[in-house]
């Protein structure tokens, strides 16, 4: 018995509201039931980008609006990030192929977000970082650009590739993801934790902090590892507070 993956797609910023009428009914043709928008920046729901979704109007319509990429995620269990560039030196793309199999590699209900950046200049390093997996398309030097609404269609034809396929061995492990919003918590504790400590300074927190939470993500921590990471920061707090009383 196959086991159900919800997928929904989640544009960050869009500016063309042709582009969101056209996702909209790309969503349709794929099965996908629920568009996400992160701050939109124009209305969505004009006459012409009615006229674009077609049969995807009422997933138009009822297309849920956040006002930042947390909220917008912090349900789903699985996410997949685009980015157009494809050297960036700092978040290491995985192949399209490996990143959407790896999605169907579970045995229980999975939320799975596909995130897509602003079209003119794609998702930043700092949401790119909030993806278990980050994947890009192989388009020609000389223009690489896409428009959105490609990029998605794209996206969503290898995805139900992969779903058909259903390319998953029985014997592989299966890793679950933590949460992002945990994911996120426990990051910051720590980074605190090691300012505190003196082990980072504010200068190259961000940096060494990156860093950390790419180690996490590559390790596809999971949210039992993430409250055993938040119980040692917790009782190192409690530690040092107590040493402190006791030399006052």
């Amino acid at each position: 018995m196959a086991i159900k993956k919800t997928i929904k797609i989640v544009l960050v910023e869009p500016a063309g509201p042709i582009n969101v009428g056209s996702v909209a009914r790309l969503c349709e043709n794929f099965s996908v039931h629920e568009l996400r928008l992160v701050s939109p920046k124009c209305d969505y729901l004009t006459q012409e980008s009615k006229k674009m979704a077609v049969r995807g109007l009422k997933i138009l319509e009822k297309a849920k609006v956040y006002e930042d990429l947390n909220s917008a995620l912090s349900d789903c269990s699985k996410i997949i990030a685009t980015c157009g560039r494809k050297e960036h030196g700092e978040i290491p793309l995985t192949s399209n192929k490996n990143a959407l199999n790896w999605a169907f590699k579970s045995e229980r209900k999975e939320t799975i977000a596909l995130v897509f950046g602003r079209e003119d200049r794609g998702l930043s390093n700092e949401e790119l970082l909030k993806a278990n997996k980050v994947i890009s398309l192989h388009t020609s030097e000389n223009y690489p650009s896409l428009n959105l609404s490609h990029a998605v269609a794209i996206i969503l034809h290898q995805f139900n590739q992969s779903n058909e396929l259903d390319l998953l061995k029985p014997s592989s492990k299966i890793r679950y993801p933590a949460n992002l919003i945990k994911l996120e918590d426990c990051v910051n504790d720590a980074g605190s934790l090691l300012l505190d400590i003196g082990f980072l300074m504010k200068h190259t927190y961000k940096a060494k902090m990156t860093k950390i939470k790419q180690l996490l993500l590559r390790g596809e921590i999971n949210d039992d590892e993430v409250a055993l990471i938040r119980g040692i920061i917790s009782q190192a707090r409690w530690k040092i507070k107590n040493k402190n009383d006791e030399l006052k």
